[in-house]
């Protein structure tokens, strides 16, 4: 008897380049050899003692349904937190999601009905074609190039990808997964066009804090487009709390915080406990952000030293979040990916990357390129770039 056949859209849903090479890690340890973990943006410093105390010392002795738009205690400490970034938005203007993740989907299904397009700018956050997939949405790429450092284009080239389907654009300052901070030029480019062509502008900021030359320009920095502009947040990298699951939508717009309240009442609420933690977080002083970006960037200019070492690699250094997009010269970055897990160690050790395709909705680009998240101590990182080095030189002599 036949088993019912799952739906198209399932089949469709793609892996994430980011984890798909874990079973080939998972041999390798078996082996006994240590992976340097540069695929994921899993921060290695500790999440703040206020955090973790706020979880510990929770006192309820039911562990009931939260609000669905969020505690009031998170919403009021995140309205404080906006409006000294110089974002001027009220608990009203605001919706707690569980994740980041959730606040994109939310805002896609709020944006875009099924088979409506958004733009997106490439390279880009893996995880957006999937959340896609789920709302039934296109993303339609715009190319960005190594060369230029990532930047945005001329607004032309923006606007030939426009058509009667677009609904928004959706944009992440500072970059997954090219650390690239767009300028205030940019981001009032993106205002422009969104007002010309009546679009909503999807605007992924949870690097906020990780920038490292320059300032960050929030879309609702941008003035007369409070209406169209729609925060992405997440507690996951400015806490080193990825495991915690709290995110947020912020917009002036009360009909897509009113939608997107109505999705969060179907999912009933997200994690109570968490949201205890990240509203005690809120009360960190800017020291904490100040101390984590020097480190990150000593990470980032020791990794973009230590590829400028290896013939024919190219990374312009970026501003911000704490990932490098590098093009290696290499012909098939997925290939040499798995086979650094499979056929190559340095002394007992090898590295675990992100392919670059994974990154792109265009066939057959990032063919050579690689996403590297520094998030490993100075030391581990020199010894990962050597290794990448040496498996590079390695797998082209054999080919």
């Amino acid at each position: 008897m036949k088993s019912p056949r799952i739906s198209q859209r399932a089949n469709d849903m793609p892996p994430s380049p980011i984890r798909k090479l874990v079973p080939f890690a998972d041999a390798a340890k078996k082996k006994g050899i240590k992976i340097y973990h540069l695929n994921i943006g899993q921060p290695d410093i500790p999440t703040p003692p206020e955090f973790m105390d706020a979880i510990r010392n929770y006192s309820e002795e039911v562990l009931a349904y939260g609000h669905s738009k969020g505690s009031q205690q998170y919403l009021s400490g995140l309205a404080e937190y906006y409006r000294k970034k110089g974002i001027q938005v009220e608990e009203k203007d605001i919706q707690v999601t569980t994740g980041g993740s959730e606040a994109i989907i939310f805002a896609m299904i709020c944006t875009a009905a099924v088979g409506d397009e958004i733009i997106v700018f490439e390279p880009f956050y893996t995880n957006y074609n999937g959340f896609a997939m789920m709302a039934d949405v296109k993303l339609v790429p715009v190319t960005l190039q190594a060369e230029s450092g990532f930047h945005l284009p001329q607004k032309e080239r923006i606007e030939e990808k426009i058509t009667s389907r677009t609904r928004g654009i959706l944009i992440c300052s500072p970059n997954n997964p090219t650390g690239t901070l767009y300028t205030r030029e940019e981001m009032e480019m993106i205002a422009r066009i969104s007002q010309e062509h009546d679009l909503f502008v999807l605007s992924d900021e949870v690097y906020r804090e990780f920038v490292y030359e320059g300032e960050h320009t929030s879309i609702m920095h941008v003035q007369g487009i409070s209406d169209r502009a729609i925060i992405l947040d997440s507690v996951s990298k400015r806490y080193s709390a990825c495991g915690a699951r709290i995110g947020c939508m912020v917009s002036k717009n009360q009909e897509v915080i009113g939608a997107a309240l109505r999705m969060g009442q179907a999912r009933l609420c997200s994690p109570s406990i968490e949201q205890a933690g990240a509203a005690s977080a809120l009360e960190i002083g800017e020291d904490y952000f100040e101390a984590m970006a020097a480190e990150y960037k000593r990470r980032r200019d020791t990794v973009c030293e230590e590829l400028e070492k290896i013939p024919g690699a190219m990374c312009l250094k970026p501003s911000g979040a704490f990932y490098v997009m590098a093009k290696l010269p290499v012909k098939d970055i997925e290939d040499f990916s798995q086979w650094m897990l499979t056929d190559f160690n340095l002394d007992g050790e090898t590295t675990m990357i992100a392919p670059g395709p994974g990154f792109y909705a265009t066939p057959g680009k990032g063919q050579d390129e690689a996403r590297i998240a520094y998030v490993l101590n100075v030391d581990d990182l020199k010894k990962a770039m050597r290794i990448i080095g040496r498996g590079i030189e390695t797998y082209n002599s054999r080919r």
